[in-house]
């Protein structure tokens, strides 16, 4: 059975697989992808046969028109798939497939999708340059496929007990599967509290599996785990030393402007953000020669009550000049300090795997391009690939052997909670069931698991802190920008992450990324106040970068220091959301308290109101956690 429902009102996918052959209700499949109204405002579709089930929720961004409903057959009967994404160079697929005999109804890039898996089976993955999620049941051979994109820049879960498999874009509709019990995973929640990420594929919801970028699983009735089988991954251990600045520079403009280009195809109005920094306006800079004015967005702050390095976080200047400068339609938002409490709950909502730092403003300025757009370009990928943090790695790229890195960077790396604090951040309820080494293996696993990586050079040490963020950090930030704008009805696209620029990038030796390499190689590592200052003082990546867009850009914005794109929050949890802070966090109904201790959790707070320490990044991960507490164990409703 094969419906598709358009309704007046982004996309999700969503199904259940019981391998042992019992029937799946469709009310219970339509009850689970109600839960993800807000990714598909556009249309909904859902296909029956018997013991699989495959649902979608659309947003309409190539090919609008009915043709491009899902979930999608081929035209011989044998794939039916569900996907979640855009595949950017799906015209030139369809132009092969095309010349091998294959006929299209639609415009749209699915169809191009279950056609090639008609054409080449499931190697075909490997093929789409883009962003994908995608569910594709083989009809003949009774056989599910799960497959995501290189770079996992669209997410999707699964829970599989034994004998029936459930997957979606968003935890929240396997929660609504009537065999799925919640519960807390302790080693997700270990990693949290430490990296303010997780590490691993595990989640905050026990059971529950992010499947791995460029992976692809394979499930039949005969399956007793989820084989994860990698068919990509980065390689930065293998860079062309021949090549010259001035040839890396000019290749990286070719294909970045190549893949500004790839992801400006839509069938709907696309924009890009604009915060005022080199890589969104690299993206703005040719992105505006394709339409008539380029709609682009900005968040401010109200910096009234803001103190100290925060005073600069307001970057709406910068970003008036380049819209002036590109002349494209500007639109502003400004945050203040009382848009937090209003905000977060819906934040933790959508959000539900917690990653990474302050989103609430990715909140807020997803929500006010949707005002104008469906498609938004967005800067995340640059600094992984062309060195952007040069702090972290002068801290450890002199460390003479593997076990040196792993100690420096690891110390790095334990953002919130160190583990010796660990005994005093949990309960004991909560350690009794935890391993405290837990996070110290998770990190050196990054590393161990691909046996390519080398420990003798500084450089090689750098491309091996480029292969650890672009493995952990960026895909957490990929994770917020798909949850907090698809909470919005909003598709974020990545020029970055393009199959073409991306192999590229990684072949560029580290001395064209960073220009103070070979001073930093003559500082004396023992002068510690010489080395603090060293790290704070040189801020030089993305030289290759920079260079490529000097062109384009104006020279401030060129020669701008790094500001990433966060709320003065120190400040404001000193001022106007102190008593939020309180309240939430320690009030005798906080519920987070079952697990971590109050008098921990009264310290740090006390410490940073007093201005004895700024630990907005853990009060952060605290009021997150709280509200997670809240919506997925207690069902308050947001």
């Amino acid at each position: 059975m094969l419906t598709s429902l358009p309704v007046d009102k982004m996309c999700g996918i969503v199904g259940v697989f019981n391998l042992d052959g019992k029937p799946f209700s469709l009310s219970v499949l339509k009850r689970m992808a109600a839960t993800m109204d807000h990714r598909g405002p556009d249309g909904q579709g859902y296909f029956i046969d018997q013991n699989i089930a495959l649902g979608h929720k659309r947003l309409a961004i190539l090919d609008t028109s009915p043709k491009g409903l899902q979930p999608m057959s081929s035209k011989n009967g044998q794939w039916i798939i569900s996907f979640n994404g855009c595949i950017y160079n799906f015209l030139e697929l369809k132009q092969e497939l095309k010349s091998m005999g294959h006929e299209f109804v639609s415009t749209s890039d699915t169809e191009v999708i279950v056609e090639g898996l008609a054409a080449y089976g499931t190697q075909f993955f490997e093929r789409l340059n883009g962003m994908f999620a995608i569910a594709a049941w083989d009809k003949k051979e009774r056989t599910l496929y799960l497959s995501r994109d290189r770079f996992g820049v669209k997410p999707l879960y699964y829970w599989f007990n034994g004998k029936t498999l459930v997957f979606a874009s968003e935890i929240k509709a396997i929660l609504q599967h009537p065999d799925y019990r919640i519960d807390i995973d302790y080693d997700g929640l270990n990693q949290y509290f430490t990296y303010q990420n997780i590490f691993t594929y595990n989640t905050l919801f026990a059971g529950v599996t992010m499947l791995p970028p460029a992976n692809t699983v394979r499930i039949d009735k005969s399956s007793t785990f989820v084989k994860h089988a990698s068919w990509w991954d980065y390689n930065f251990v293998e860079p062309d030393e021949k090549m010259t600045f001035e040839e890396a520079t000019e290749e990286t403009k070719i294909l970045f402007t190549q893949a500004v280009a790839r992801q400006m195809v839509a069938d709907v109005p696309v924009g890009s953000y604009l915060s005022g920094g080199m890589d969104s306006g690299s993206i703005t800079a040719p992105a505006s020669g394709h339409v008539d004015r380029l709609a682009t967005f900005t968040c401010g702050f109200d910096m009234s009550e803001v103190t100290g390095v925060e005073a600069n976080y307001d970057e709406r200047r910068d970003a008036e000049l380049m819209a002036n400068y590109f002349k494209t339609e500007h639109y502003e938002q400004v945050i203040n300090a009382g848009d937090l409490g209003w905000s977060l709950p819906k934040v933790v909502y959508h959000l539900e795997d917690l990653k990474v730092g302050m989103s609430y403003p990715n909140y807020y300025i997803s929500r006010l391009a949707s005002k104008f757009v469906k498609v938004c370009l967005q800067g995340t990928g640059g600094d992984e690939l062309y060195g952007g943090y040069p702090w972290r790695y002068y801290r450890i790229f002199k460390s003479l052997s593997q076990k040196d890195f792993f100690k420096n960077y690891y110390a790095f790396w334990q953002r919130l909670v160190p583990d010796e604090e660990k005994n005093q951040l949990f309960t004991s309820p909560v350690q009794s069931r935890m391993d405290h080494s837990y996070p110290r293996a998770v990190f050196e696993r990054v590393f161990t698991f691909n046996k390519q990586l080398r420990y003798d050079t500084p450089e090689q040490h750098i491309n091996n802190s480029l292969f650890f963020e672009i493995k952990t950090f960026l895909p957490g930030l990929l994770l917020v920008g798909d949850k907090l704008s698809m909470a919005n009805g909003l598709e974020e696209r990545f020029p970055f992450l393009d199959n073409d620029l991306v192999e590229f990038a990684q072949e560029i030796p580290i001395r064209h990324k960073l220009g103070n390499l070979e001073h930093m190689k003559r500082v004396d590592e023992n002068k510690l106040r010489k080395k603090r200052t060293m790290y704070e003082e040189h801020d030089d990546g993305k030289n290759v970068l920079r260079k490529a867009m000097a062109d384009f850009l104006p020279a401030k914005i060129i020669n701008r220091k790094k500001q990433g794109f966060s709320a003065p929050d120190e400040s404001w949890y000193r001022g106007e959301n102190a008593a939020y802070i309180k309240e939430l966090l320690l009030d005798k109904r906080t519920r987070s308290s079952e697990f971590i201790n109050r008098d921990y959790m009264e310290s740090i707070v006390t410490e940073h109101i007093e201005q004895r320490h700024n630990h907005r990044l853990l009060i952060w991960s605290f009021m997150n956690f709280e509200w997670w507490c809240r919506i997925f164990l207690d069902g308050v409703k947001v």
